[in-house]
């Protein structure tokens, strides 16, 4: 191994930095090098492949229903801008830093091996949490095209929720374990496979709005922002955090209702920062990756308002479907085949969501791994496909068992908070490296900073205060699990250790 920056230790170690030369250079070791193969337009599938998934499905009645009316939209809006302003930070590190690891790489380079760690740490829970939950939605969809077809699983088959007593939802795990080998044959190909299956679940977001418009009535979009209606329910635990701290009570419509509900919808952007994961594999990473981020984010956001304003004008928002509210809509007006239609383009979206998010993790393990953090085994990469083999089939089948025999709903607000925390640190590291790192070429250069980023942190804080304290306390026991596992094994076993000594 080459010989790393003397100048990086400091506090013993915790909060050394890796130099962006040396990130790039671990990139051109042979036996744990990527294959660059993907273009601006694979990263923008890749993008809207992930983002367009549950969210724009099931969380837009829902939210309309019981937060915002039809100012669902503007909540789309404001989660939308929180996603913009950490997208032009993500971008400014991905063309900078063009290392497979995304904030865990990010924070590694201008923040310190600890908080790397900790984001790396946090991410590997974000998208594993997210590949298994989505996995386990997919097979619900699937079951219930199943039913309309006349085949029926048996209970035992169908999951936990579904059986009384022991329930393996084989769906769910055939899924995640065919995902993980198309994973190990290739990026290519899942970007193939990607832009196929996204081409379908477009199409059929397209006609919900082109269809949807023709049924709107004016009248459903009175009053716009309903009258505000009470503080939101819950206690305890279930409050959110910012209600324990402040006092504060978040409350359902009106205008404060507005940002209580983008704090929900939220959960419908995840995913665009998984683009930064590919950037090692990415043939022009400083040209593509900021076009494949903010191309993929604006087209979604784009998507999401005109649905959430179709179908807050295609049916009263008081009536809406909480569980299938776009098909309920249709059916609602006397359109029961565009219900269908949709129920498929779900189910044929949620797989490139499970792929996605599969990929993602499985490139932070990888760059962990590369780095010492985790067993270097894992970081080996396959001597014809150029793809971290271990990494990704040991993830798969613990994410299938995991999607196979666990109810995991009431996790899913853990893969919102992680996402959030991420964006605040890759926020907090564009003015630090900024400050240290001035020399640096910046094929993509986040504008105003510091202000965009600050402004960036805040508004990712907010959000994860608006979030139940329940699920604060989970993430900050996944965390010190973390910390500790970071103290007995990455922090000794750490590529920069050797180097940093005196």
């Amino acid at each position: 191994m080459k010989d790393r920056d003397p100048n990086n230790r400091s506090a013993g170690g915790w909060f050394r930095t890796k130099t962006i030369e040396q990130s790039i250079q671990d990139t051109e070791e042979p036996d744990h090098a990527l294959n660059r193969s993907l273009s601006a337009l694979d990263l923008t599938v890749f993008g809207v492949g992930v983002i367009i998934g549950t969210g724009i499905f099931v969380l837009t009645g829902a939210v309309a229903k019981e937060q915002a009316g039809p100012a669902t939209a503007l909540a789309f809006v404001v989660a939308g801008i929180v996603c913009a302003l950490a997208a032009l930070c993500y971008a400014e590190f991905a063309s900078t830093v063009p290392v497979a690891g995304s904030a865990y790489t990010f924070s590694y380079a201008s923040i310190g091996e600890l908080p790397a760690w900790i984001i790396g740490w946090d991410l590997v829970l974000e998208f594993a949490l997210g590949t298994a939950v989505v996995a386990v939605g997919w097979s619900g969809y699937v079951r219930s095209l199943m039913d309309n077809a006349g085949w029926h699983l048996p209970d035992a088959l169908a999951g936990p929720d579904v059986a009384e007593g022991f329930g393996f939802d084989l769906l769910a795990f055939l899924l995640v374990l065919a995902l993980t080998a198309v994973l190990v044959l290739g990026t290519k190909l899942s970007a193939r496979v990607t832009t196929l299956i996204v081409a379908i679940k477009v199409v059929v977001v397209l006609i919900v709005i082109v269809a949807g418009a023709f049924f709107i009535d004016a009248k459903n979009y009175t009053p716009f922002i309903p009258p505000s209606s009470g503080s939101v329910e819950g206690s305890g635990l279930d409050a959110p955090l910012v209600q324990l701290m402040f006092g504060y009570e978040p409350t359902t419509f009106g205008v404060q209702g507005i940002f209580t509900a983008a704090a929900v919808v939220f959960f419908a952007f995840i995913g665009f920062d998984v683009v930064a994961t590919t950037a090692e594999e990415t043939v022009n990473p400083q040209r593509d990756m900021p076009r494949g981020i903010l191309g993929s984010l604006l087209i979604c956001t784009v998507l999401y308002v005109a649905v959430s304003l179709v179908v807050t004008g295609m049916q009263k928002y008081t009536e809406l479907s909480v569980s299938a509210p776009l098909a309920d809509a249709f059916k609602a007006t006397g359109h029961p085949w565009y219900a269908g239609a949709i129920s498929f383009g779900a189910a044929v979206g949620l797989t490139t969501v499970c792929m996605i998010l599969l990929l993602g993790q499985t490139r932070v393990f990888f760059a962990m791994s590369r780095d010492g953090l985790l067993p270097r085994f894992f970081s080996k990469t396959h001597p014809h496909f150029r793809t971290p083999y271990r990494s990704t089939i040991l993830l798969g089948v613990v994410i299938a068992i995991v999607a196979g025999f666990t109810s995991i709903e009431e996790l899913a607000e853990l893969v919102n908070i992680g996402t959030l925390f991420a964006f605040a640190i890759v926020a907090l590291g564009v003015i630090v490296l900024r400050r240290t790192r001035p020399d640096l070429h910046r094929a993509f250069r986040t504008p105003w900073v510091p202000l965009l980023p600050i402004v960036s942190i805040a508004a990712s804080l907010w959000l994860m205060l608006n979030l139940p304290t329940e699920t604060w306390v989970r993430f900050a026991a996944w965390m010190a699990l973390g910390f500790v596992i970071y103290a007995v094994y990455g922090r000794s076993h750490s590529r920069m250790n050797a180097t940093t000594k005196p």
